[in-house]
């Protein structure tokens, strides 16, 4: 709801064109005008909240829009078509539709849609890029991430260990923007493992339909092997586990949370998205090792940044290749704001005044009076 409507109310300034002169001689300007059909291809993680990301403000835009969702959550895409039908938006104008991944890629390459939008994985991107090579289709693509937490020498570490962990561990960890690595300065790095291990001990794998359960399955059991085969080869490379498996892990969907000391970039939990409840945690000296090592990662969505000072965050948050800049807060979407990212990460931007513009392209009115 907070997404739609800031996109609804921002949309007369954001879609207004920009007047550059009317004189006696000439009206100029620059109008947004839709890219006629855009096609959204929204994930599984949170079907509503990411598919209404481009849906809502592609319709108030003036575009028509059709929506395949993930195979995961098919009655989502059918659900918010009934939704919007039922407020007035006609079927022709909105349409929820099921295709492959051939068909999808074939339907790009013939030019059937203005603009696509996908968000997913890596893999996915490549074939949408592949899809659209040389019809010069718009491609808005978020691919995921490994977004790092940096908890500096004069952060409030209660509120660094609170917010950092559960950013790592809300949703099973499958979160787009969840905090994926933590870097600790080296006075607080000891408090904040422990206070770390102290949280997690205290989770309820189980049942989400359970009050007791503060901690659910993964959505497919390949996606809790790959975590599982992850955190094992981070321990067989020396890794420190810390939590012990819960007796509700089944070795399928429910999978124990796991925080890890002692990792290295060499491992591939510090490297590769692990879309789990799993953290890796590293010492840092200083603020440029910590900028090192966050910025060395193939993808780019989200910092967060743990201080007292807002200058020290802000000069540190232009050293950072990453899509958005959090300070004292992570894991949370701001529809103001631009929703971006770089590198394997992808590229475009969602929501705010920028989103419009990805959304609807520049048109030219150089218009001459007659004298």
């Amino acid at each position: 709801e907070e997404r739609a409507s800031h996109m609804a109310a921002i949309a007369e300034s954001a879609l207004a064109p920009i007047e550059i002169s009317d004189d006696d001689q000439f009206r100029r300007q620059i109008k947004r005008v839709p890219h006629g059909v855009v096609l959204v291809v929204a994930p599984w993680n949170y079907p509503y909240m990411t598919a209404i990301n481009t849906v809502a403000p592609a319709l108030i835009a003036g575009n028509a829009v059709m929506l395949k969702h993930a195979s995961q959550t098919l009655l989502v895409g059918e659900r918010m078509a009934r939704a919007f039908h039922s407020a007035g938006i006609p079927a022709d104008i909105f349409q929820n539709i099921f295709l492959d991944h051939q068909t999808t890629s074939s339907l790009i390459a013939a030019r059937s849609f203005g603009f696509v939008n996908f968000t997913g994985s890596v893999g996915g991107g490549r074939a949408m890029e592949e899809a659209a090579a040389g019809t010069f289709t718009g491609l808005g693509l978020e691919l995921g991430g490994k977004d790092p937490g940096y908890v500096m020498d004069d952060a409030d570490l209660d509120a660094a260990v609170d917010t950092l962990i559960d950013g790592a561990m809300f949703n099973s960890g499958q979160c787009c923007c969840g905090i994926e690595r933590i870097y600790v300065a080296e006075n607080l790095y000891d408090d904040f493992v422990e206070r770390a291990i102290d949280i997690v001990e205290t989770y309820q794998l189980g049942n989400p339909l359970d009050p007791e359960t503060t901690l659910g399955p993964m959505a497919h059991v390949r996606f809790a092997n790959e975590v599982r085969a992850q955190i094992g080869e981070a321990v067989d490379a020396g890794a420190t586990a810390h939590i012990k498996t819960s007796p509700q892990d089944d070795g399928g969907a429910y999978l124990s949370p796991q925080i890890l000391t002692n990792v290295t970039h060499d491992m591939r939990v510090m490297r590769d998205e692990s879309f789990g409840p799993v953290v890796g945690i590293m010492k840092v000296a200083n603020d440029e090792e910590a900028v090192r090592l966050m910025n060395d990662s193939a993808f780019g969505l989200t910092a967060s940044l743990w201080t007292r000072d807002t200058q020290r965050a802000e000069k540190l948050g232009d050293a950072i290749d990453t899509g958005t800049v959090f300070m004292n807060r992570c894991d949370y979407l701001d529809p103001a704001l631009c929703w971006t990212g770089c590198k394997d990460t992808g590229r475009g931007g969602g929501l705010s005044v920028i989103g419009y513009h990805n959304l609807t392209r520049p048109k030219s009115f150089h218009l001459k009076k007659a004298q």
